[in-house]
């Protein structure tokens, strides 16, 4: 165990959840223990519980840092092409996906009944929606279609991402792809996707098919 040191409050418990956050990342759900959580930070275990009552509660604070830190780093640049920037917040969404592996299994189906980490996933997924709206020219097309195509293709995304982690029965550019050709399927019923993603400057409203 680590010297103990005094923390204030807010330290401590970023500490806690900094400390979850690698175990949790590098051991499935079932195999991370509290008493390893505390022993790891230098603290007793009623300090760890006093902050967090429970491995659950420690696990959704984790999720939910983690799930802000990725849309930091995933804001969409409107100046740039909207096929760029669709693929790179696929391969950074990927690469978390990877790299937090028991992470994300324990979110998407150990824990996938909680309400609270289910509340996290649903913020995360508007939130990128909004994003593509606002950012891509997706939100010039017809409101309501696009808008529910494209939280579907986010819950798509996740579960296929969850799959691959789960089975690694494809590539991570065959996942990506995948991806990507999803959206263009879901979006051209209502809209011409493929001028968007190509940089065509014609409004998505004007190129939708002929019914």
């Amino acid at each position: 165990m680590p010297p103990r040191r005094r923390l204030a409050p807010a330290e401590r418990r970023s500490q806690l959840l900094d400390t979850g956050a690698q175990l949790f990342a590098a051991k499935p759900y079932d195999e991370v223990f509290m008493e390893e959580i505390a022993e790891r930070a230098g603290i007793s275990r009623a300090l760890l519980y006093r902050y967090f009552p429970n491995k659950r509660d420690l696990f959704a604070a984790v999720y939910q840092q983690a799930a802000d830190r990725l849309l930091t780093r995933t804001e969409l640049d409107p100046a740039r092409p909207v096929g760029e920037q669709l693929r790179a917040g696929l391969d950074a969404h990927i690469d978390y996906f990877a790299t937090n592996r028991n992470t994300v299994l324990a979110a998407n189906r150990v824990l996938a009944g909680d309400p609270v980490i289910q509340t996290v996933i649903t913020d995360e997924l508007t939130e990128l929606r909004r994003r593509l709206l606002d950012s891509t020219g997706l939100g010039d097309g017809p409101g309501e279609p696009v808008s529910a195509a494209l939280m579907g293709w986010l819950v798509f995304v996740r579960t296929l991402c969850v799959d691959w982690l789960t089975h690694q029965a494809f590539s991570r550019t065959e996942l990506r792809e995948m991806c990507v050709g999803a959206l263009l399927g879901a979006l051209r019923p209502v809209m011409d996707p493929d001028r968007l993603l190509t940089g065509d400057e014609e409004s998505p409203a004007d190129a939708r098919p002929t019914p």
